[in-house]
């Protein structure tokens, strides 16, 4: 195992960074940053390095930020009030049609956006349309919570972890789609199953005064309808971008998407191009740069390798058993470990494992490796990939999107706290890891056959 003093350094700031995150002492960028520069300062990676590790998951965060700039830029046409509001109204008094409605609305929208993002934009219409209608906001957050971590694996970019894992094994938009997206339904469907028993009191009620809502207009509808293109332009461009002659990759994608949105929002004048910069997300960019340089350093002084060796000796060259281990472990591991930082661990945790069971040579391990894994260890990834989104259900601290919601309820006077997510949360996530490690066992199956 790890036998060097900058390698138990490095795991040590790993440990540190990711209990100073579950502590909610301090905000979790200012832990993944601090942990990252004292890596810098102790000289176990130098800067230089450090941009290396950044700069090898460019395509994550060019994703996140254009995405960021694409659904900032269209805040002053209202359209998500009104959504939110039309949910309310459609639900007529009832609280089982608006319980489906939460999910029927957040679910098409996180399957294209990031969850956190998409969250960030619904979560606050939540608690003022609930307190109109008399019903406790905290379920309905965190339900739209669970949906859209679990939304997130309908698209190869609904989620950080989805994305994170497709771009390590070169996975197209496409291929996802039709290979993985299936797994996206059966979390959705599990949480509709599960709803009407884990949030009884609010399906079972009626609520009247509907007219006493509050009803949002859309503003500028011919900016909206420009935005629709753009934005209808982008999903066509994540399904065929790849598979053109010249491929086009995701991230191009979003940040051509993000230049033309703030092109029409300055020019239709609806916004500035500062304003809709200075409201971009930079905090979960950081600690996205902050994570990559972390785990970095656990790669450079050899304790991903170690762990590596670990998992080869516990899980042989069995790769059916291993991947279902890695669906329940990764999926009570993301409970309490934020996913990203998680993800962005096992990946080349994994591939080292595939490198030392003699599957693929050492030339998977390079940054820059733009071919395809053998198909035989490719459940491995997805089983990392299911476990990490859909364990973020379990705590309050799994998931961004949990943390965002969080937030939220508790600046409308209401915390949300560990004990009470948990309770939601724990029956949730045990179903969906049953129900990943059952898809997990049938993708194998068919592979085989």
């Amino acid at each position: 195992m790890v036998a060097n003093l900058p390698a138990l350094f490095s795991l040590g700031v790993f440990v540190g960074v990711i209990l100073l995150i579950m502590s909610e002492k301090i905000h979790l960028t200012i832990a993944a940053f601090l942990g990252a520069l004292i890596l810098v300062f102790t000289h176990v990676i130098t800067l230089k390095e450090g941009i290396d590790y950044i700069s090898q998951s460019y395509a994550t965060l060019a994703l996140f930020f254009g995405v960021m700039v694409l659904v900032r830029s269209f805040e002053p046409t209202k359209i998500f009030e009104y959504l939110a509001t039309q949910m309310v109204l459609l639900a007529k008094g009832s609280g089982k049609l608006l319980m489906l409605g939460v999910i029927a609305i957040t679910t098409p929208i996180c399957a294209v956006l990031l969850n956190a993002t998409t969250v960030m934009l619904l979560a606050p219409l939540i608690p003022p349309l609930a307190q109109e209608i008399g019903v406790d906001f905290v379920p309905i957050l965190i339900l739209m919570v669970f949906v859209a971590n679990s939304a997130g694996l309908l698209t190869l970019v609904g989620d950080p972890a989805t994305f994170i894992v497709g771009d390590a094994i070169n996975i197209s938009f496409n291929d996802y789609l039709f290979k993985l997206s299936f797994m996206g339904v059966l979390a959705i469907v599990s949480i509709v199953v599960i709803t009407p028993f884990l949030f009884r009191h609010i399906w079972r009620s009626r609520f009247t005064h509907l007219e006493d809502l509050p009803h949002p207009q859309i503003n500028h509808p011919k900016v909206l309808m420009a935005g629709g293109v753009i934005i209808t332009l982008v999903l066509i461009f994540f399904v065929i971008g790849e598979s053109l002659p010249v491929p086009i990759p995701p991230a191009s994608v979003a940040l051509m998407g993000a230049c033309l949105a703030l092109l029409l929002a300055s020019q239709s004048k609806i916004d500035t191009v500062h304003n809709i910069l200075r409201d971009v997300d930079w905090s979960t960019l950081i600690f996205f740069m902050s994570i990559f340089v972390i785990i970095g350093s656990l790669e450079k002084t050899g304790v991903t390798a170690s762990l590596a060796q670990l998992l080869a000796v516990v899980v042989g060259q069995n790769i059916a058993f291993g991947a279902i281990v890695l669906v329940f472990t990764v999926g009570l591991l993301s409970s309490v470990v934020p996913n990203i930082p998680l993800v962005v661990a096992m990946v080349p945790l994994l591939k080292q494992y595939v490198v030392n069971i003699g599957f693929a040579g050492p030339e998977i391990l390079g940054a820059n490796f733009d071919g395809q894994l053998p198909a035989e260890v490719l459940p491995l990834f997805y089983a990392m990939m299911f476990g990490a989104t859909l364990g973020g259900n379990g705590t309050l601290v799994g998931a961004s999107s949990n943390i965002v919601a969080a937030g939220i309820s508790e600046q409308h006077g209401r915390p949300i706290s560990f004990h009470r997510f948990l309770r939601y949360g724990l029956p949730v996530m045990a179903v969906q890891l049953v129900v990943a490690a059952l898809f997990v066992a049938w993708l194998m199956f068919t592979q085989q056959g």
